[in-house]
């Protein structure tokens, strides 16, 4: 199988549900397919996305994940397939606790525990929805990569313009743009670019999948470093999802994120994910390694 230089939504979409969709080798051990054509380090939206995919194979459909955790702790290579192992700490009156180990060549890249509740009723309150444009009014991340790529390093942006399942409408300028210092707060609509399936348990994988963008970036805002501008070293380091209520991912989903803190070379980032309606469906935090790169002055 190779990869499509051109690929309709439909296939991209398709490509996304065959990553996601774990191999079960029995003995609640998984494996998670390698990305076609990728080259380089794992997405950690991908091996995220695996560990609950493979996590949720073991407990019942009455208990749906209500939070993982999750810690990186290599980086991951997409010239392998990853092997995932489940550990099954609790299955309760209510809860469920599952513990996931994914390894590539018997080291271990991300260690993630979840944890899955029987639904109930209770008292509900949320934050409101930030006032922001709708979609339709935005242009889509894929036009402002193709307008903004000869902003960004030669040997960056074929990934760039790689095209993606995730189709993302930004509020405010990305960091590849050369917009320069401002707020660590960001605001962007989300969506599969094709149609799901009705599976509940797919459209958190693709939740938990697109949750890692974006959100790192944000902490970098007001320090003017990127990765596109070569002059920072990034890395997610650990990752936390908790779902709060029902949603679908191939519809308009908001996910406002901002960055209270940055320091010691890391960069902490809160998500929280929207409904078109206003419901508010899922939080995010993740703390990543922002690491500045100083570069010698040239001799002579």
């Amino acid at each position: 199988m190779t990869e499509n230089e051109n690929p309709s939504p439909q296939e991209l979409v398709d490509g996304l549900l065959t990553l996601l969709d774990v191999k079960d080798h029995g003995g609640d051990r998984f494996e998670g397919r390698r990305k076609i054509g990728g080259v380089g380090r794992v997405f950690g939206g991908q091996v995220i996305g695996q560990a609950l995919a493979s996590a949720e194979r073991t407990v019942p459909d009455d208990r749906p994940v209500h939070s993982l955790h999750a810690y990186f702790l290599r980086g991951g290579s997409e010239d392998h397939e990853i092997d995932f192992k489940v550990e099954r700490d609790l299955d309760g009156g209510s809860f469920s606790n599952r513990r996931v180990v994914a390894s590539q060549l018997g080291k271990p890249i991300l260690n993630m525990v979840a944890s899955f509740h029987k639904r109930e009723d209770g008292v509900y309150h949320a934050d409101a929805m930030p006032t922001v444009a709708p979609p339709e009014n935005l242009p889509s991340e894929v036009e402002l990569r193709r307008k903004y790529a000869d902003k960004v390093p030669e040997a960056m942006r074929r990934q760039m313009l790689q095209p993606r399942p995730i189709e993302l409408r930004p509020l405010e300028a990305r960091h590849w743009m050369d917009s320069g210092p401002r707020d660590p707060v960001s605001h962007t609509w989300f969506r599969s670019v094709a149609s799901l399936p009705d599976d509940p348990r797919i459209h958190r994988a693709v939740l938990a999948y697109a949750s890692d963008m974006t959100l790192l970036g944000t902490s970098t805002l007001p320090h003017d470093i990127s990765w596109s501008k070569g002059n920072m070293m990034g890395a997610s380091l650990d990752h936390a999802v908790w779902f709060h209520d029902d949603f679908r991912a191939d519809e308009w989903l908001l996910y406002a994120c901002d960055s209270p803190w940055a320091g010691r070379a890391r960069g902490f980032n809160r998500g929280r994910i929207y409904t078109r309606e206003g419901r508010l469906v899922a939080s995010v935090a993740q703390e990543g390694l922002i690491r500045p790169i100083t570069r010698k002055p040239r001799e002579g």
